[in-house]
């Protein structure tokens, strides 16, 4: 089988994101791959949607079968235009207009063989066991990779058949490790000295290393993969060098990721030899018998020609004894499996089974498309084989609040499929719930899908409100003022994130579970800067020489033309300013010239000379090993030159080969009249020194001529625009910088991810993330529930790794015999007449044995327990509210029923968080 043509350009603005997470050689397989997906019910239109939005070359849809009611409550591509229509063709066209680029078409005859051997992958869901067997004895036989997915309620299955010889060429998500190097030694073994800061404790005995950019011992750059042994001081082995020349600087050694080899067994052989995604012994039983579970539903169908009726009693039995008399499953060939069946667990199934819901296809579904682009890509290790998910936890604990048959019945609703799981009545209390979605991005996007296939808010009295920031910036990201004031409020939160094949999807009640928290390592981790002396003076990693550039982004493109603007608009003299620091900041703008560009020529000259000073450190070795010439540095002068003629106005040039010319005939700046501001080492000199005299006195000259004219244009950094150079000259000048130090620089896109601080995200652990959270979305509106029925679900695609846990109880706290937790609150009446400040303070003592040392209303101080005997006859004998609005200026709102205080007290700790005081209006 012959892939598409893959030669075709990349869309990297369409993808920048995904590309973080696979990279451009597998998004160039991807791009050219050949899928088919047979069956559009609900699963069947999530894995396509994944597979469209992650841009696969050619998706064919199969699905001779007309839409009915029940496919309307999880297949978001249909609706009740639809009804008899063909699946696949009322899916196409949708489908196809979430990616152009993708050729989307309708396979309206049989499954043959002969179709089969047009695509690299093969989907079926929810087909019949008997078509499963068939197709994937074909792909088998052909080399075609299959997967068969199902759900069944609240179950789901998945099976992948790779073949028997599949490698895998990158089996993890991780960048390969990569470390400066210190020294090397001649000898059998060589030893490897790695850089100070270098994170030696990721290397592992037996890795493959190469290396690059050595200077001396220049054959080991581009050799072949070495075995390295990890010494116990860190240093490395990494085989005879005897021979090689001597080692004299520089350098980086490089991990060489290991192609691993999968196979895979046909699904008739897997039927009775499953092997399981699994994290523990317990899990593999479970999962053995929802396989048994599954196999009696399909046994079912095949005896009756229907599934079972919705929370029928008599049709589950049936499927229990269908289960029971199964043939038992295998270990090998040979050895059964000596387990018994968890009948309860079948009955449960079978008496759920007939519904189709939508979070739990978006969760599968993304599952199987990440399968599908594994088989596609060869990148990250493929399940092994089989996948069982369920999430019967959804369902109420106490037996009696189960559905009953009437209930679940079907009602030629597009809610069908869910109320044969839940019934009407719960269909009902979806249809009246109020929620709040914060964020309409990817996952707030995927999540909105949910909400309008399950109905949430879809009645008169419900409702769904949206809010989003429009402008994508890092605090947009960090939701903690939310998940604040769901606390406060006392209402649950739901909340889901992703990161490249990483997600997670937790649920927050009050008085139940724990509140949220904000990770401490990413909250510190946020907005931390590295020190300011190690990115000037003793950078050790590309993060880095990154935030240097960026530093230098902003002096010489944005601040110092506010600076000088400021100076014009406010008519203060440049020549009268004293300031080292602004001083400091205008020198480099000047840099060679001495009045202000006129034409592009100025703008190169300009870009030279600061080229020059910034990457002087032995202007002579620099030039030898490094010319101007080569690509880094060129383009570190073209971006430097367009940003510094847009910052004044003029045009600008994008032509390669008229710069170098240009350049050839350029006079090279004088060294010895520029101090540099980029010092090595061993020539430590601070940027912000003091001028003397004379210097400040020609610089305030030049400054005075150079900045009469119109206002120039602060540049503010854009990193989405690709043709602007902003980036360009960030990754310049950090790679230059990487070059100086001998540290490993890192490539384009990892530094505009960096330094544009971009989150990788594709379109699969976003949706099964959204998936995850609507499962928890039924617990939330089904009414009171123990904190066992709720789950915080983690997961990571690329390693087949999800796991779902019980959330924390909410923590304790006390002071003396008061306890609380994070959602108690005091309270107390405002009273008639209203209470005053020294009524309020006696009630705490009396009632709480809370001696109040400090009570704040926001940043207002109503009271504190040091203060003066006259400053206190000010405040005790005030009411609250008209003390509250002495302070503030501002009285409480009409209708407003709460003021809410904080207080700490005489003998705390000083961690106690004393919950809010509420004092009520």
């Amino acid at each position: 089988m012959d892939a598409l043509d893959a030669s075709k350009l990349l869309d990297e603005e369409l993808y920048s994101r995904q590309l973080y997470v696979l990279g451009s050689p597998a998004m160039q397989r991807i791009q050219g791959a050949r899928v088919l997906v047979s069956g559009l019910q609900g699963l069947g239109a999530e894995v396509a949607k994944n597979l469209v939005l992650m841009g696969v070359g050619s998706l064919t849809l199969h699905d001779p079968h007309p839409t009915c009611w029940s496919d309307l409550a999880a297949q978001f591509l249909l609706s009740e235009q639809d009804l008899e229509r063909s699946r696949a063709e009322a899916s196409q066209e949708l489908l196809a207009q979430l990616n152009r680029a993708v050729q989307v078409v309708v396979h309206t005859g049989d499954i043959t063989e002969d179709l089969l051997l047009d695509f690299q992958v093969v989907v079926l869901t929810a087909a019949k066991l008997e078509e499963q067997l068939k197709v994937g004895t074909l792909c088998h036989k052909h080399g075609v990779c299959f997967l068969a997915a199902d759900t069944r309620g609240l179950v789901g299955q998945l099976f992948c058949d790779f073949g028997e010889d599949f490698t895998v060429q990158d089996p993890t998500e991780a960048e390969p490790l990569t470390a400066a190097i210190q020294h090397i030694s001649q000898g059998s073994p060589g030893i490897l000295t790695l850089r100070k800061g270098a994170n030696t404790h990721y290397f592992r005995d037996g890795d493959l290393v190469t290396f690059s950019g050595i200077e001396g011992m220049v054959e080991l750059n581009d050799c072949d993969p070495r075995s390295i042994h990890v010494r116990e001081d860190g240093s490395l082995e990494i085989g005879d060098t005897t021979t090689f020349s001597r080692y004299l600087r520089g350098g980086a050694i490089t991990e060489v990721k290991r192609p691993k080899t999968v196979r895979h067994k046909s699904l008739d052989t897997a039927l009775l030899q499953p092997h399981v995604v699994a994290q523990s012994s317990q899990e593999v039983h479970h999962a053995h018998c929802l396989h048994q579970a599954f196999c009696a539903l399909h046994k079912f169908q095949h005896l009756h020609g229907r599934p079972p009726q919705p929370w029928d009693p008599v049709d589950a039995e049936t499927v229990v004894g269908l289960a029971r008399d199964l043939e038992p499953l295998k270990r090998t060939e040979e050895e059964p499996l000596e387990e018994p069946l968890d009948e309860a667990l079948v009955r449960t199934v079978a008496l759920s089974s007939a519904g189709v819901l939508s979070p739990m296809v978006a969760m599968l579904g993304a599952v199987a498309a990440q399968e599908v682009l594994k088989a596609i890509s060869r990148k990250f290790m493929p399940l092994d084989q089989w996948l069982y998910f369920d999430a019967l936890d959804c369902l109420p604990e106490d037996g009696e609040l189960l559905p009953s048959p009437e209930d679940c019945a079907l009602r030629g609703s597009r809610y069908d499929g869910q109320i044969a799981v839940f019934g009407a009545g719960f269909q009902e209390k979806l249809r009246r719930q109020h929620y709040l979605l914060v964020g309409a991005g990817a996952i707030g996007c995927e999540l909105l899908k949910v909400f309008a296939l399950v109905g949430l808010g879809a009645g008169n009295s419900g409702g769904l409100t949206v809010v989003d920031m429009d402008h994508i910036e890092r605090s947009n990201l960090s939701r903690r003022y939310v998940a604040a004031r769901c606390t406060h409020y006392l209402k649950p939160l739901l909340e889901a994130g992703t990161s490249g094949t990483w997600g997670s999807a937790t649920v927050f009640m009050p008085h139940v579970t724990e509140a949220y928290r904000a990770p401490a390592s990413a909250a510190a981790s946020e907005d931390a800067p590295y020190p300011v002396c190690t990115v000037r003076y003793f950078p050790s990693t590309a993060e880095h020489t990154l935030q240097w550039a960026r530093h230098e982004f902003e002096e010489l493109f944005r601040l110092s033309a506010e600076t000088i603007n400021h100076h014009q608009q406010a008519h203060t003299s440049l020549a009268d300013m004293d300031e080292p620091q602004t001083l400091t900041l205008l020198k480099p703008v000047l840099g060679v010239l001495r009045v202000r560009p006129q034409n592009w020529q100025d703008c190169v000259a300009w870009a030279l000379g600061h080229w020059k000073l910034c990457f002087h450190y032995g202007i002579k070795q620099l030039l030898r090993h490094f010319p101007p010439n080569k690509d880094t540095h060129l383009l570190y002068v073209l971006a430097a030159a367009n940003l510094y003629a847009q910052m004044h106005g003029l045009p600008g040039s994008q032509d390669w080969t008229a710069l170098r010319e240009l350049l050839k005939l350029l006079p090279q700046p004088d060294p010895q009249q520029m101090a540099p501001i980029f010092a090595s080492n061993l020539e430590l000199a601070s940027a912000s020194a003091e001028f003397g005299p004379e210097q400040q006195k020609e610089l305030n000259k030049a400054l005075e001529v150079w900045s009469v004219g119109p206002p120039l244009k602060p540049l503010m950094f854009e990193k989405d625009d690709d043709s602007n150079f902003h980036v360009d000259f960030v990754v310049a000048a950090a790679s230059l910088r990487c070059q100086n130090y001998g540290i490993p620089p890192v490539n384009r896109a990892q530094s505009k991810r960096i330094v544009g601080q971009i989150i990788p995200a594709i379109a699969t652990t976003t949706a099964a993330v959204a998936g995850l959270l609507g499962l928890e979305l039924y617990k939330v509106v089904s009414g009171p529930r123990p904190r066992s029925a709720f789950r915080h679900s983690y997961l990571h695609l690329a390693e087949n790794y999800l796991i779902r846990y019980m959330p924390f109880a909410p923590a304790i706290q006390t002071f003396h015999h008061l306890k609380w937790t994070s959602w108690d609150r005091l309270k107390v009446p405002a009273g008639q007449p209203e209470r005053t400040l020294e009524s309020l303070l006696a009630h705490l003592q009396e009632q709480h044995g809370l001696r109040v040392r400090i009570l704040l209303h926001g940043s207002a101080l109503l009271y504190a327990a040091g203060w003066s005997p006259e400053k206190q006859a000010q405040h005790l004998p005030l009411r609250v509210t008209e003390l509250v609005q002495q302070l503030t200026g501002q009285a409480p709102a009409p209708g407003q029923r709460v003021l809410v205080l904080e207080l700490s007290c005489e003998g705390d700790d000083e961690d106690t968080a004393f919950p809010p005081l509420h004092y009520e209006l």
